[in-house]
């Protein structure tokens, strides 16, 4: 099985053929990586010696290259090796794609250094700092590593940018009065379709799309969060019995 349709434009040129020892160690791939990307046909090598070892041409490479940006844009090996097999996607765009992903990495994290040197500099003038405001950092690096994609950090990072600090202390401060009523209303057993709960569900989702955006993906992360930390959970109240309940209201909504 070929290695796949190549673009000729802007061919990679190089000191090839390499040896599949000489790849490894320039790339920083083992040789084991290398001989499975030829078994299951993703990189299979241009030509080989008469003795049969593989040697790499300059469009395994370029190959190579597109293989190891895509995997780290998280695709599987086996998405990788259907993308390659199309003809629509050339180097460049597998490129632009992940430079992309490297931007808003980059913004990610700089927003993260941004507010742990706020944290670090008032410490260092012996300045009172909330248990909050650790727990916001805390949170946020937890966000960052295990359910945001980096493109969805950076989109959230400007919406809470052009907010502003004020509005998001005003939603942080009303987040626990709301569920707090919530609650108290499934206690009491109130109906879903009562007004109080549906203007309270009117306001959930109103803050929900304040830090979604309404970009669902964002939501669903949040809401594995939520379902991932019993902590998180026990400190701001939320349980999935007023998820439910919340969820009961917005399908009882009378449309507009």
């Amino acid at each position: 099985m070929a290695s796949g349709a190549r673009h000729t434009a802007g061919p990679a040129t190089g000191a090839g053929p390499w040896k599949i020892g000489t790849l490894a160690r320039r790339t920083g791939l083992s040789v084991r990586t290398l001989h499975w990307y030829d078994e299951i046909g993703l990189l299979r090598p241009t030509r080989h010696t008469a003795s049969g070892h593989r040697l790499y041409g300059d469009a395994d490479v370029q190959r190579l290259q597109e293989i190891r940006s895509l995997r780290h844009l998280g695709f599987t090996l086996e998405e990788i090796r259907a993308l390659l097999r199309r003809t629509g996607i050339s180097p460049s765009r597998v490129l632009r794609l992940h430079l992309a992903e490297l931007g808003a990495r980059i913004a990610q994290e700089q927003h993260l250094r941004r507010r742990l040197q706020r944290l670090a500099d008032r410490l260092d003038a012996a300045e009172a700092v909330s248990v909050d405001d650790m727990m916001n950092a805390i949170e946020e690096i937890t966000m960052s590593e295990q359910y945001l994609t980096p493109e969805q950090m950076a989109e959230v990072q400007e919406r809470g940018r052009k907010l502003g600090d004020a509005a998001i202390k005003a939603v942080e401060a009303e987040w626990p009065q709301l569920i707090a009523k919530v609650k108290a209303e499934m206690e009491k057993g109130t109906p879903v379709s009562d007004p109080r709960v549906q203007e309270m569900a009117r306001r959930w989702k109103e803050l929900v799309e304040q830090f979604t955006g309404g970009n669902k993906g964002i939501e669903k992360a949040v809401a594995q969060h939520y379902r991932d930390d019993p902590e998180l959970r026990a400190r701001t109240g939320l349980d999935g019995q007023i998820f439910g309940y919340v969820q009961q209201a917005w399908a009882a909504a009378k449309p507009k």
